[in-house]
């Protein structure tokens, strides 16, 4: 799959390519069980920011790379040569999977469970309202989590521990701290 990217002022931020399995072709019973991943909800979303903006917290954005490839595969997958790549001395070759790929219907509930299972372990709750949300108690405050696929939120009263915490993030997974946060599912924070 190639895609171009923007920037929020409409001007091309990059180019990018990725292998995506063919997931409408997987059976159900045979190649994948769970397949829901939860994601917040929106009006927790704006509640978040409005929470900040109230309490003069910053608010900060995370963005995880390769998102899939961070789950665990449960199943044991295989995959068709992707199309215009066959080897053609092996034009039958298929591929087994080690690790998620996109178009898995396996592969987003593989990634919310290993990032929640991280956060967790770290001290963080989550809440029967919504399970994309996760805080943490520190010494300084409180730290707040909103987990949108592959977009995180973080604030807190605690810049600090906010910091502290995306550290530790970016060692755990591969991702890019987009700074304080300025345009989120079609949001624009000032």
């Amino acid at each position: 799959m190639y895609k171009v990217k923007h920037n929020v002022n409409g001007s091309v931020s990059r180019y990018k390519a990725r292998l995506v399995a063919k997931g409408y072709a997987q059976t159900y019973g045979i190649d994948y069980e769970e397949t829901y991943s939860p994601v917040a909800k929106m009006t927790i979303v704006r509640a978040i920011i409005a929470l900040g903006a109230t309490k003069g917290w910053s608010l900060h954005q995370m963005d995880v790379n390769n998102l899939f490839f961070h789950g665990d595969l449960q199943e044991e997958v295989y995959m068709e040569q992707p199309l215009h790549y066959v080897d053609q001395t092996r034009p039958d070759l298929v591929y087994r999977l080690k690790t998620n790929l996109y178009g898995l219907k396996q592969a987003p509930r593989a990634w919310s469970n290993k990032i929640g299972q991280y956060l967790v372990t770290s001290g963080f709750q989550t809440f029967n309202v919504d399970f994309s949300i996760y805080v943490k108690k520190t010494d300084h405050g409180i730290v707040v989590i909103i987990i949108y696929v592959d977009d995180l939120i973080i604030t807190g009263d605690s810049d600090g521990d906010i910091f502290d915490f995306k550290k530790l993030l970016k060692q755990k997974f591969e991702m890019k701290d987009l700074g304080e946060l300025c345009y989120f599912l079609g949001i624009e924070v000032i």
